[in-house]
């Protein structure tokens, strides 16, 4: 496999073009509703392009990849963007680190150099953060074909390029349907798994014994449908909707932000857990490199097969360890739930804190969840041993079902 080093280096007048298309936004009127019942409200949107076109400076995230050691590396035909941060702990657990969408390998810089260097060497990782193709700095799929099978795929065939034969797979949102296909296609190589969450269907034979968190869970996610009507654009039409976001940086911003804010875990004030700086990174990622379209093709090509793992029950089962933590997000399955799918169960928590963007949001959480799982999932477990729970943190009452 062809590996070779990656600097981010933007062109300044791609940076002048972006802060000119801002400026000449041609803004709608305000919605005829109060807050966010329409969407993004205007004067919110405005106030973010303002200081993403006078005061943003993407020049200070590349000056902090410059330290972060990145690689192009070509797998299966296509040009795949990693970040790649080896622990000083020769003994340290190789990793896959997979984001999502609208996501990106910025969400989860907080939590590299905890991963790879904390107090306790047992708890060191080497981590991998792969772009997935068609967003960030990866290639885009020139053809069809690209769905979570084929990344899960490319994944291994990455990690073994970069010397790591066996490795753990975390990730959330489409990193957690790759980690688990990675548990699935290649669980000779997955030494296990750290799943936000674990994605699997209620358990017929437990729908007339529901506790009230699983049938809050299950109301929860039946009353989403229209929050998730982005998804079904990206399934069906991610070409068209590709050209507004690609031409519009506050078309694009908008699309983005808005999920960010519903997403994440926070008190009404999404800049409470992140900063406009943050939220900026990650646009301007997706704006700079032109992946509106791109990324939101990995729908087309894979939502199908996983909203069958919510309809199919326990099929699909996965066998290598796992450790699951249930964020304050959407799905919030029960440990019953998970277990069926997922019998190898070593490790069951619901922080307090943290919601879609765990890492992003609360990354000491997250780095404390990772390395609480595969503590679990290395330690040997006997037949019938209880799955190791960990403590609640924060004050909010246990959910999922426990």
């Amino acid at each position: 496999m062809q590996v070779t080093p990656f600097t981010v280096a933007v062109p300044e007048e791609d940076l002048e073009d972006l802060r000119r298309r801002i400026r000449a936004t041609r803004w709608p009127e305000p919605a005829t509703e109060d807050g966010w019942a329409q969407g993004v409200p205007r004067d919110w949107l405005r106030d973010l392009a303002r200081y993403w076109a006078e005061d943003y400076d993407w020049r200070r995230l590349e000056r902090r990849l410059a330290d972060v050691p990145q690689v192009l590396a070509r797998v299966d035909g296509l040009a795949i963007h990693a970040l790649h941060v080896r622990s000083r702990h020769a003994g340290a657990t190789p990793l896959v680190l997979t984001h999502g969408w609208p996501g990106s390998f910025v969400e989860l810089l907080d939590v590299l150099g905890p991963l790879a260097d904390p107090q306790d060497p047992a708890d060191a990782f080497h981590v991998v953060v792969p772009s997935l193709p068609g967003y960030g700095f990866s290639e885009k799929p020139a053809a069809p074909g690209w769905g979570i099978e084929r990344v899960a795929d490319a994944w291994a065939a990455l990690m073994a390029g970069l010397g790591y034969e066996r490795f753990g797979a975390s990730g959330g949102d489409w990193g957690t349907s790759v980690s688990t296909m990675l548990g699935l296609r290649h669980p000779d190589r997955v030494l296990g798994l750290h799943l936000t969450p674990p994605l699997v269907a209620p358990d017929p034979a437990t729908l007339d014994d529901l506790t009230a968190a699983e049938r809050a869970a299950i109301a929860a996610v039946e009353g989403s449908v229209g929050g998730s009507a982005y998804s079904a654009l990206h399934a069906t039409r991610p070409q068209t909707l590709g050209y507004g976001l690609t031409d519009s940086p506050v078309g694009l911003a908008a699309w983005i932000a808005e999920k960010v804010v519903a997403w994440s875990d926070h008190d009404g004030d999404v800049f409470t857990v992140l900063t406009r700086d943050q939220l900026l990174d990650d646009i301007t990622l997706y704006w700079l490199t032109g992946t509106a379209a791109s990324s939101a093709r990995l729908y087309r090509e894979s939502i199908a097969t996983v909203q069958g793992w919510f309809t199919r029950g326990a099929s699909d089962v996965v066998t290598v360890p796992t450790g699951a933590a249930v964020f304050r997000d959407l799905p919030r399955p029960s440990r019953r739930w998970v277990e069926r799918r997922f019998p190898d169960l070593r490790y069951w928590s619901e922080p307090g804190r943290g919601g879609h963007f765990a890492a992003w949001e609360q990354p000491e959480v997250f780095v404390r969840e990772m390395r609480a799982s595969f503590r679990a999932i290395r330690a040997a477990r006997s037949p019938g041993e209880p799955v190791h729970r960990h403590g609640m943190t924060g004050s909010r009452a246990p959910t999922g079902g426990e």
